[in-house]
């Protein structure tokens, strides 16, 4: 499948133009590097500060993953958040797993494992008790409904998929999905057309 030069990409083409931002997110303040050829490349999108400040734990143990982590909003905050819990980042983009990597340095966290994969592919069963995405809608229908797939497989009994998705994007049928793969999904939030959407694993 060919992906041009969108972020959805294993080597980005476009030229690098690395610029230092602040963004407080959930009431924290993190410093992060961005780059170009990167989801987001000027600054937290709007539904990504949505996700986490949406997201609450519920009680769940164990550890939290988040999948396309771009250079890390929404994993290295809740990393700071929660700094007893383990948060795996993942992103298919080698430039955005070396800002991740770069930006967890720069904040101090520590209780991050940042590394290049294709989605969940190849991630243990039952490995994760929350997934958190907001998926790479460019990649197309059938990646973002693999991802799905494989995150039922990777989340452990009573985990939970947070998504974050637009309407026109295709809230209506993720809901659909989710809900047919086997997660007991709600509507956390609506906010300027973006929905968050949980699954939970009964």
């Amino acid at each position: 499948m060919y992906m041009g030069d969108h972020y959805y990409n294993e080597k980005p083409t476009v030229e690098s133009d690395r610029k230092k931002i602040t963004e407080t997110i959930a009431g924290e303040t993190l410093h992060f590097t961005v780059d170009s050829g990167v989801f987001s490349k000027k600054g937290i999108d709007y539904g990504s500060k949505l996700l986490v400040e949406s997201f609450q734990f519920h009680g769940l143990e164990g550890s939290l993953c988040d999948v396309g982590c771009g250079w890390g909003p929404i994993g290295l905050t809740l990393a700071k958040k929660y700094p007893s819990k383990k948060v795996s980042m993942i992103d298919i983009n080698e430039r955005a797993v070396e800002l991740t990597k770069l930006n967890a340095q720069r904040n101090n966290i520590n209780n991050v494992s940042v590394f290049q994969n294709d989605l969940l592919k190849g991630q243990k069963e039952e490995s994760f008790a929350v997934i958190l995405t907001n998926p790479p809608i460019r990649a197309g229908k059938e990646v973002i409904f693999h991802l799905y797939e494989q995150a039922f497989r990777c989340l452990k009994p009573d985990g939970e998929l947070w998504i974050v998705i637009q309407k026109k994007q295709g809230a209506p049928s993720t809901i659909n999905k989710l809900e047919t793969i086997g997660l007991d999904t709600e509507i956390v939030k609506k906010s300027k057309g973006y929905f968050i959407l949980k699954g939970k694993k009964c």
